[in-house]
């Protein structure tokens, strides 16, 4: 089989396994790129009731197809009704079928799968009592190949029909030895960014620092995997040269130091990046050097060089200091695009001055009706248990409450209330007054968000700890419309607030610049976050949103008590100023 057959079969196999191990009769299994056709929704259901009400319980299907393809019109059938047909062979394709747990067992007991699951399970269909849409209803993309990317899972997740959506996790750290590469100096930085797109921690230079010595190096390079324009000593260049681990690159129009061009690097250590007629690169360049595959993502733009991103903006007083306490700290994604554990990151101390907020306002919204300017989110997301409803919304004269309650119909076991911003904004100061949810195992939520590539910026309040808040950044690199959504944790920290937030009106904002986010309290700076404190600073437009949620996880917020229920948290004033 080829690699990615193998690699169907064992998402078919794993799904088996957990219909086995479940506490459903039947399940639902889709593969990733699966989409519905017209019609969809009457076709499975008129389909699934012949199938339950024509035959006895020992006669039953243990597996419905919903989605199928005829392999070059040979495929054997018997008619059944004219919602159904008892397939015997010449099915392709398993992108979307409905399983029952005796049938998952049957399955896994004829493994191994020889050659194409698809094409293994035309012998099973007697084992399994197979049946099939007389029309198949769902269908897979054939425009591209297979790919993560165009899955279709994250909005079944989005929608609450399902909740775990496995993420393909980054390369955790460099792909390969250490780069060090220059850039050409121009506007937009391009370098920088492609590096991390690629799976490396980058740190870029403005080319005034003082120059390192080799032993400085080494020690950036124990946190950073690709330096741009680094400031090396003669000394430091040429010991670099000497060890094999290192690769050069350069783009086509750089000024990289004089000694660089006297070191006769060999061709599989060194490359320049040759610059298109936009006046960026490609990925072959790099790709060939790194000795990795190039990506589906377009090469990127980039970011102003003004914005200093990938520039490590923490103080010196932050660095090499003890570990953060539990209290102070939770664990944060393990990417390249955050320090590591070695690093020994801890929330930087907090800054006196308070940011300018002499911005103009963009929007000001009382919260107390229903506003243009915010829209009700009727959607959910992996590891919440409620769902987001328009009734979890009540507009009142001191601003807009949001309710979470138990849910009595299927799906997840809670509906609440969530809004979002019309409109995505590209930095300012984001500022709400707000009565955080109490109760144990409920969050109240105020935060930046975007996708492809994901990035936030979060308030957060958990009502079983309301003395404190938690401050979070989710960082991917890209240009928009990027798919890198890694991370599921952030980089969080709990900053005590000396009050407790369920207990009345506070204002609470978050002050995003291209080099370094600020919360702030009651107008006072209560948290600071640079580059590379412990991730970049996000940079692409977010929109604003305000929620309360109850995780799936007890670890943030506890268990949820529903003899607590229903419980609301008050949002009012919420302000925008670019």
């Amino acid at each position: 089989m080829t690699r990615q057959e193998v690699a169907v079969a064992r998402s078919h196999v794993e799904a088996w396994k957990e219909v086995v191990s479940g506490s459903h009769d039947f399940v639902l299994i889709l593969e990733d790129d699966a989409w519905f056709k017209p019609g969809a929704r009457t076709a499975i259901d008129r389909g699934w009731r012949a199938a339950l009400g024509r035959f006895a319980d020992n006669e039953r299907p243990q597996l419905l197809y919903l989605s199928y393809s005829d392999a070059g019109g040979t495929a054997v059938r018997h008619e059944v009704c004219a919602d159904l047909f008892r397939p015997v062979r010449g099915l392709w394709f398993l992108s979307g079928y409905v399983l029952s747990r005796e049938g998952a067992a049957a399955l896994l007991r004829a493994m191994p799968v020889v050659g194409p699951v698809d094409l293994w399970m035309n012998y099973r269909f007697p084992e399994v009592k197979a049946l099939a849409l007389s029309r198949p209803a769902i269908a897979q993309r054939h425009d591209v190949t297979s790919d993560n990317a165009y899955s279709m899972m994250p909005f079944l997740a989005r929608a609450g029909i399902v909740d775990g959506v496995s993420e393909a996790k980054p390369t955790g750290g460099a792909v390969c030895g250490p780069v060090l590469a220059w850039s050409g100096g121009r506007e937009n930085e391009c370098l920088a960014m492609a590096l991390s797109m690629l799976g490396m921690r980058v740190r870029a230079f403005d080319g005034h620092e003082v120059p390192m010595d080799h032993r400085e190096l080494s020690e950036v390079l124990k946190t950073f995997d690709a330096l741009i324009d680094p400031p090396l000593a003669p000394a430091a260049l040429t010991a670099a040269a000497a060890d094999d681990r290192f690769l050069w690159l350069r783009e086509a129009d750089a000024r990289a130091p004089d000694v660089v061009d006297s070191l006769l690097l060999p061709p599989r250590r060194s490359a320049v990046l040759r610059l298109n007629d936009q006046g960026g690169g490609t990925w072959r360049d790099i790709c060939s050097l790194l000795q990795v595959s190039e990506p589906v993502a377009p090469f990127p733009s980039g970011v102003p060089r003004e914005f200093r991103m990938f520039r490590d903006g923490r103080l010196p007083t932050d660095l090499n200091v003890e570990a953060p306490s539990r209290r102070e700290s939770m664990p944060i994604d393990d990417s390249p695009w955050a320090l590591p554990t070695s690093s020994r990151w801890r929330p930087s101390r907090k800054k006196d001055s308070i940011p300018n907020s002499s911005g103009c306002v963009v929007v000001e919204a009382t919260m107390s009706e229903i506003s243009p300017e915010f829209r009700v989110l009727t959607e959910t997301f992996p590891g919440n248990l409620s769902s987001f409803a328009a009734g979890g919304l009540e507009h009142r004269e001191d601003g807009v409450r949001v309710v979470i309650d138990v849910c009595k119909g299927e799906g997840r076991p809670y509906q609440s209330g969530a809004f979002v911003s019309a409109r995505s904004f590209s930095y300012g100061r984001f500022q709400a007054q707000i009565q955080a949810v109490s109760g144990s195992g409920l969050v109240t939520g105020f935060f930046l968000h975007r996708g492809s590539p994901r990035q936030e910026i979060d308030i957060e309040f958990a009502g079983s700890d309301p003395r404190r808040m938690l401050t979070n950044v989710f960082f991917n690199p890209g240009d928009e419309g990027t798919e890198m959504d890694y991370g599921y944790r952030g980089s969080p920290c709990w900053i005590d607030l000396g009050f407790d937030a369920t207990e009345g009106v506070h204002e609470y904002a978050i002050d995003w610049r291209p080099d370094r986010v600020t919360w702030l309290v009651d107008r006072a700076v209560v948290h600071e976050r640079a580059s590379w404190d412990p991730t970049p600073i996000p940079h692409l437009a977010m929109r604003v949103y305000g929620n309360v949620w109850a995780p799936r996880s007890e670890e943030l917020a506890g268990r949820v008590d529903e003899r607590a229920l229903p419980a609301s948290a008050s949002f009012r004033n919420v302000v925008v100023a670019d």
